[in-house]
């Protein structure tokens, strides 16, 4: 096959997993999305196509727009799209980030194998359940006064590490340092503070999770060394974002952006692409919210291991650093980030926009950790209840490919509300307990919403992400226990 049709869409197909749609009418560049032909049929269900077109319309543009392999409709921008934009000449789009600014997630190790956990899962889940705040709303680890609040979105993780809710070693295996030093936390609305601040240390809802699981499979021992993760070792995943404070931080940008750049959008097929002109200074404003709005969810996911370090401290009655729980990496995918990426030849500033999408860079890179620099940064990809998760390596095909990116996780298959139609909560939870997986929400709703057959297959996910060689397989891991919103 050579050309896909996707109604009134024609891809052309580049190389084995590489499709494009041509430039046609206003598109600056080519759109291209990075898939089997099986996703590439699911990604047609939707409008991610449609979607990935009008991104091609952004002023500065760069190369070419794409979609990862787990690409589905999102807001105006697809989720698993990504877009390197001129920082000097282009612009910023905070759709193109998305609502859950930093939504990410982060991987915790323990020297626990499986057998150690095997007959334990019910009162480890329970606990977790009990210590973890989750669900909509309220509710977190820390109830934050204004100067608090201020303070982590000043300095992120160095917070953490000055209120004892982290050590020295946690911030050098987060990307960034688990610190965006351009955050400016006036730039960030009252009530998007008052949104955060009883929030600090929450899941949340939807399909945030933290999930007990064992490693089931290590496809490159050398790295999967590096990394420190062996066959049936017990880790940690950790997925959620900045809560109500990112959410409303782009609703505030949105709709600022609209009303003073409007003649920006009316050039736009969809004004869910608002964008404020780079150097302008909502563009500025929104980068620095954005900033700040990135370090409440590293502090946000640092208070729930902090929760998780204690709660083992207790079922297994030893120490957390004597279990070994250390963090292998946190990693955001939704982020818009200045780089500097090659484009035609030359290096070029750009704003990587990346919208359920995470960094993946190879050895060398000198914004990889120094502990894994010379084999490239980890990349956590999470799947469903069912099927699992993978950590891959960044891969050396990443930086001409993708801006330095793969996908972000499985990819949904149904709406929220198809899901609800199609499952029932208790069911599910049952045909996983037969499974030997033990998961406990708020509500069987969620649990519905968030079934294993709601998602895309992780594997055929992973399998072109590797193929691609732009995120290279290291291990799999398979669900223990689960909790969500």
């Amino acid at each position: 096959m050579t050309t896909f049709e996707a109604g009134d869409i024609t891809l052309h197909k580049v190389r084995d997993y590489v499709w494009e749609i041509p430039p046609d009418g206003n598109m600056r560049v080519p759109a291209r999305v990075l898939a089997s032909e099986a996703l590439l049929e699911e990604i047609a269900d939707d409008k991610s196509l449609e979607q990935l077109k009008n991104t091609t319309h952004l002023p500065g543009i760069q190369k070419y727009a794409l979609a990862m392999p787990d690409a589905h409709q999102g807001y105006g921008f697809p989720v698993g799209g990504v877009a390197g934009i001129d920082a000097e000449n282009g612009c910023i789009s905070p759709g193109a980030v998305g609502y859950d600014i930093n939504c990410g997630v982060r991987m915790v190790k323990t020297n626990l194998a499986y057998a150690d956990v095997q007959g334990k899962e019910e009162e480890l889940v329970d606990a977790l359940f009990d210590a973890i705040p989750s669900g909509l709303g309220g509710g977190g680890v820390v109830e934050g006064d204004s100067d608090t609040i201020e303070a982590v979105l000043d300095r992120g993780m160095d917070w953490a590490l000055e209120e004892g809710y982290a050590v020295a070693d946690d911030l050098a295996h987060c990307e960034d340092e688990g610190v965006r030093h351009d955050s400016d936390p006036d730039a960030v609305s009252k009530k998007a503070k008052d949104r955060g601040r009883n929030q600090l240390g929450s899941l949340g809802s939807g399909n945030h999770f933290l999930e007990v699981q064992r490693v089931t499979d290590v496809f490159d021992e050398d790295i999967a060394e590096a990394y420190g993760l062996r066959k049936e070792q017990v880790v940690v995943l950790i997925h959620c974002g900045s809560r109500g404070l990112g959410h409303q931080t782009c609703n505030d940008y949105l709709r600022d952006i609209e009303q003073a750049h409007s003649g920006l959008l009316s050039k736009l097929p969809d004004k869910e692409l608002a964008a404020a002109p780079a150097g302008s200074q909502l563009a500025e404003d929104y980068y620095d919210a954005m900033c700040a709005a990135i370090n409440f969810a590293w502090v946000n996911r640092q208070l729930i291991t902090h929760q998780t370090r204690m709660v083992f401290e207790d079922v297994f009655g030893e120490d957390w650093d004597d279990l070994g729980m250390d963090l292998l990496y946190d990693v955001s995918h939704n982020i818009a980030k200045k780089e500097v990426h090659e484009v035609d030849g030359e290096e070029k500033e750009l704003f990587v926009h990346r919208k359920g999408a995470t960094r993946a860079f190879p050895a060398g890179r000198h914004e990889v950790p120094k502990a894994y620099r010379d084999v490239g940064q980890p990349v956590i990809i999470p799947g469903s209840m069912g099927a699992g998760s993978y950590v891959l390596c960044g891969g050396e095909e990443s930086m001409d490919l993708s801006f330095g990116s793969t996908a972000h996780g499985a990819g949904r298959l149904m709406s929220r509300t198809q899901a609800k139609n199609e499952f029932w909560g208790g069911d599910v939870q049952d045909d996983l307990r037969e499974q030997e997986v033990y998961v406990k929400a708020q509500s069987g709703a969620t649990i519905a919403e968030e079934a294993p057959g709601v998602y895309k297959d992780v594997d055929e996910v992973v399998r072109v992400s590797d193929e691609l060689g732009i995120g290279d397989k290291v291990a799999r891991v398979y669900p223990i226990c689960n909790i969500k919103g």
